[in-house]
């Protein structure tokens, strides 16, 4: 085989730091894993029924590369109803495979090579590998806890140079649970527009907030529609992780090349899956509004262990994670989650796996029914004890 088989930028990608962890569990006895960020609930069954229903029917064919007419008319009427914008369903949404696909899209429809994308972190594991694919820069914006992890119009301006090119914003974010509330937002748009910069919003956890703090997209405010990519999909809201449905909204120039890109590579979403979806958004808020309240109590049941343990822990907003502080332990990220699986068999993952920023943290997901919460936990308590009195 000849030495340059391998596309160098593809070789030098880093492997997520999430997959080694879950790979060791697979194979490890008794394991418990507060490491994957999928719903543990079913797909409610009215969802999963009209899916059977359309295989019933033999609904088994291509729909249009942009998806299917009644699926993109239900997420325009969906988004008018919850944020207040008006997308034209025919060329100003595109439903792909999982919100995934519909980053990858954007970056390689928007990109020229050396183009600047800035990166808020820690946040998803996709993010810059989408952006090196596509011959951009990455360039990362360290989020602090004490502003709540939430994006300043100081910290954006102080990463911008004349390459500049898009902005990602990661709300609500994985792994922190930092949300953005509108009056966040409204600082960040006289710097956005000022820099002429286009926004990719993923948006997936934007049902999943708490108390009163509902989503806000930022393409809601006023001069950003136009220059706003919005991401969102199925997997978190709906749990429907494995039906692989996602969407992107946005400027119909843009959308256009994202349909091309993913025309040749994808053909189109599968089918199953969108009739699924368009019974999703008819008759789904009650199922999102009940997974919302369980995931709300395993937060604040999370949050209560870890305090009566001693770990400081950033309250989160949204999502379904909790980003721990082990900064008084002395060891690595790495090495304090590498240890809690081998002796007390529990996964979690260490913060760097979202940025290296995210050292000194553990993100750990409450997507988990509170029988398995309550002894995960129990055995990160006996860990950090031991940790503590010098035992381990």
């Amino acid at each position: 085989m000849r030495e340059d088989i391998l596309a160098e930028k593809t070789v030098a990608l880093r492997p997520s730091g999430i997959r080694k962890f879950f790979d060791i569990v697979a194979e490890m006895k008794d394991a418990i894993s507060l490491g994957v960020g999928e719903p543990d609930f079913d797909t409610p069954w009215h969802i999963r029924d009209e899916g059977i229903y359309s295989l019933e029917k033999g609904r088994t064919f291509y729909t249009s590369n942009s998806g299917l007419r009644e699926l993109r008319a239900e997420i325009a009427a969906y988004l008018k109803r919850t944020q207040g914008l008006d997308y034209h369903y025919m060329h100003e949404i595109l439903i792909t495979v999982g919100g995934s696909e519909a980053i990858d899209l954007a970056m390689r429809a928007m990109i020229n090579p050396g183009d600047e994308v800035l990166i808020p972190e820690p946040s998803y594991v996709s993010y810059e590998p989408c952006v090196l694919l596509s011959d951009g820069k990455p360039v990362v914006i360290n989020l602090q806890e004490k502003n709540r992890f939430r994006l300043t119009p100081e910290e954006l301006e102080a990463a911008i140079t004349p390459r500049t090119k898009i902005l990602v914003m990661p709300f609500p974010n994985n792994p922190t649970g930092a949300i953005m509330e509108r009056e966040d937002l409204e600082k960040l748009v006289p710097v956005i527009i000022r820099h002429d910069l286009i926004v990719v919003s993923d948006e997936i956890y934007g049902e999943l907030t708490y108390g009163d703090r509902k989503h806000v997209s930022i393409a809601s405010l006023p001069g950003m529609q136009e220059r706003t990519i919005l991401i969102n999909g199925f997997s978190k809201a709906y749990a429907m992780t494995g039906w692989r449905l996602g969407y992107a909204c946005g400027p119909e120039p843009i959308i256009r090349q994202m349909v091309k890109i993913h025309q040749f590579c994808i053909m189109c979403a599968p089918t199953t899956s969108q009739y699924a979806a368009v019974e999703a958004l008819k008759n789904g808020d009650e199922d999102i509004a009940r997974m919302r309240e369980a995931y709300d109590e395993r937060r604040r049941f999370v949050l209560h262990t870890l305090n009566g343990m001693g770990l400081p822990c950033f309250e989160p907003e949204g999502a379904f994670y909790v980003f721990p502080c082990i900064r008084e332990f002395g060891m690595s990220s790495d090495e304090f989650a590498t240890r809690l699986l081998k002796e007390q068999k529990v996964a979690i993952v260490p913060g760097t796996a979202f940025g290296d920023c995210g050292e000194g943290y553990l993100r750990i997901s409450y997507a988990y029914s509170i029988d398995n919460l309550k002894k995960a936990l129990a055995r990160l308590g006996d860990f950090v004890s031991g940790l503590r009195s010098g035992e381990q």
